[in-house]
């Protein structure tokens, strides 16, 4: 697209992005209508002093009772203590639930009266009756087979063994196992090897040089066989988070 001439660059060209005008988006009054408009909202002005006069209502800060729901009041029930009523100066009291008798009313048609019994006094003794004190009195035995009102198991007796005429007497009178002679084994069968513990031998008393014990001896310092016995020593404890020293960098 070329300018003739005689035109000004601005006129061949137009105006810039600036020179347009869009509508806002912004607010309520002239909002794009190609747009989506959100609610507004206006805060009202302050009142007038006038007003104090004629709304008298409280403010936020007034009392609401704890009963007091979004539906009304809360229909628990409640009570209270009241004071003791006085007695009215009457003649006619009502009798308690103690002085009614319902035992005592008489039989209406068929109905059963259970049986009823007293307790009587002790009977008085005389002077003349001996009469026992109760650990005086003693029951038959239970044990045993000769109680005729109680039943018993079957009873056994051991009888005296008899000097004559018993198959277990020993009329020959022959001897017990442990009357006899027992031949050693070594005799009919192989015989072991057998071993004796000799005596200490006694130190000659010639010698009258003292011999050492077994304590006395150090093997581990013998250098007969070896340049030198082992040696260890204790070293300290080492920590693990001790950063080792690092003396060659490789690059």
């Amino acid at each position: 697209m070329r300018c003739e001439a005689g035109t000004s660059l601005d006129s061949c060209f137009g105006p810039g992005p600036g020179r347009y005008g869009l509508p806002p988006t912004i607010g309520f009054i002239g909002h794009d209508f190609t747009k989506q408009t959100s609610p507004a909202y206006s805060f009202h002005g302050r009142m007038s002093d006038s007003m104090y006069c004629v709304d008298s209502s409280p403010g936020p800060q007034y009392h609401i009772d704890a009963k007091m729901t979004r539906l009304g009041r809360d229909g628990t029930p409640a009570y209270s203590m009241l004071g003791r009523t006085k007695a009215q100066k009457r003649l006619f009291h009502t009798p308690g639930p103690g002085s009614y008798s319902p035992e005592k009313a008489p039989l209406c048609g068929l109905q059963r009266q259970p049986p009823s019994y007293t307790m009587g006094s002790r009977t008085q003794y005389r002077t003349i009756d001996s009469v026992p004190a109760p650990n005086n009195y003693t029951l038959p035995p239970l044990m045993g087979s000769h109680i005729p009102n109680k039943p018993a198991g079957a009873s056994y007796t051991m009888s005296a063994a008899f000097s004559q005429g018993g198959p277990s007497v020993d009329l020959a009178k022959t001897p017990g196992p442990c009357r006899y002679n027992s031949t050693h084994p070594s005799v009919y069968l192989p015989r072991p090897p057998a071993f004796s513990m000799l005596g200490r031998h006694g130190v000659k008393k010639k010698d009258g040089t003292e011999k050492p014990g077994p304590g006395t001896y150090n093997p581990e310092k013998v250098t007969a066989h070896k340049a030198r016995a082992p040696a260890f020593s204790m070293g300290i404890r080492h920590s693990e988070f001790v950063t080792p020293l690092v003396i060659t960098i490789s690059d």
